[in-house]
């Protein structure tokens, strides 16, 4: 009797603890989900922790219009590419613009990495090359007018407009100014006369640094193309602007220069303050000339160069940020800015209409009139 009664509660206590068994399943399983819902919130904090930060990206442009200029008409691109970064997965707490005290010095700066991206002209961007990456090239309205002739491209009937096709190039003019000595280079080629070097040399220059493609580089060789090789360095007086062509303009506008040198459209971005009166500015804060006879008649073209390769965008290979990663979100980042109507306006400023992904072979012709100028 005994071993039957132990017998019977053997088999209570293995039933209990079956039971037992059978009940803490399902608080095992419901624990599950919970671990489950707390993976994703990791994950995404992990993701968000991977997003590439910089506290500040440095932006600088050459001085080829009037640094205040510049600034005020690019004061919401900080934002823009804040913004548009954010979107690519880059967080970037500052965008800081600058502009050059000349295009060597921003040259320079990015060949030292204290400017991150730089607009730099062909002629700046091949001689810093080994210290930087061509990122992008502007594409830019072709104009109305790209004779070679210069006598086509004088007075009001024949003032350009920025209406062509777009065009991955522009050409340099070397223009008289409405010196005494300036009109009589304007009269000779307007009514169809070769000028001498004599009377180039003759005339008191303004041009801009040697780094500058429009305002040196092809100047340069258009003299040595129709003067037996002679080159800007061979003339007799010329006059070296480190602050931009608005300086080239007003020394014109003085009389105090005989000939400038300039990209072609650049009567264009000229032509409301040239004749304002010299205490007054015009919408986008050029100082006023005083002349009182239009920029197209009295800023007569001698001289057309070949076409030069657009401006680049380009990136200091010394850049704490610089990978081929970033590279290429930049790439997107302008390209994208520059198709909005905001950006349109912002990069009007240096008549840029929009921007292509460039390579450095893209100024293999930049390179050949650098080493032409050198010989």
């Amino acid at each position: 009797m005994r071993k039957i009664v132990a017998l019977l509660l053997a088999l209570v206590m293995v039933f209990a603890l079956c039971a037992c068994g059978q009940s803490a399943a399902p608080a095992q399983s419901n624990e599950a989900p919970a671990q489950s819902n707390e993976a994703p919130a990791q994950e995404s904090a992990s993701a968000e922790a991977e997003r590439p930060h910089f506290d500040k990206l440095t932006l600088e442009f050459v001085p080829s219009k009037d640094a205040d200029v510049i600034i005020a008409g690019t004061a919401n691109l900080p934002e823009l590419v804040k913004t548009e970064m954010a979107n690519l997965g880059y967080d970037i707490d500052e965008v800081d613009i600058t502009v050059g005290t000349n295009y060597d010095a921003t040259g320079e700066a990015m060949s030292a990495g204290s400017i991150d991206l730089g607009w730099l002209p062909a002629g700046t961007y091949i001689l810093y090359s080994d210290d930087v990456d061509v990122i992008l090239t502007a594409t830019r309205n072709g104009l109305s007018n790209d004779s070679e002739n210069p006598a086509d491209w004088n007075g009001e009937a024949n003032a350009t407009q920025k209406n062509g096709p777009q065009v991955t190039y522009y050409r340099a003019l070397i223009y008289a100014t409405p010196s005494e000595y300036g009109k009589k280079l304007a009269e000779k080629v307007n009514n169809g006369e070769q000028l001498t070097w004599d009377d180039v040399n003759g005339a008191k220059w303004a041009v801009q640094k040697t780094s500058s493609s429009a305002g040196y580089i092809y100047p340069t060789m258009w003299l040595m193309e129709n003067f037996d090789g002679k080159k800007i360095s061979d003339l007799d007086n010329v006059i070296p602007i480190d602050s931009g062509y608005g300086t080239a303009f007003s020394y014109a506008a003085a009389e105090s220069v005989d000939i400038i040198c300039c990209y072609a459209d650049g009567r264009n971005d000229y032509e409301a303050s040239w004749m304002l009166p010299t205490d007054q500015q015009d919408e986008t804060g050029k100082q006023g000339m005083g002349r009182t006879d239009s920029i197209w008649n009295e800023m007569n073209v001698i001289g057309v160069t070949e076409g030069i390769y657009n401006d680049t965008v380009s990136i200091s290979k010394s850049s704490p940020f610089y990978t081929p990663e970033l590279v290429e979100a930049l790439q997107n980042c302008f390209i994208n800015i520059a198709a909005t109507d905001e950006g349109k306006a912002i990069f009007d400023i240096y008549s840029h209409t929009g921007y292509k992904v460039a390579t450095d072979s893209d100024y293999d012709g930049a390179r050949l009139a650098q080493s032409i100028m050198a010989e």
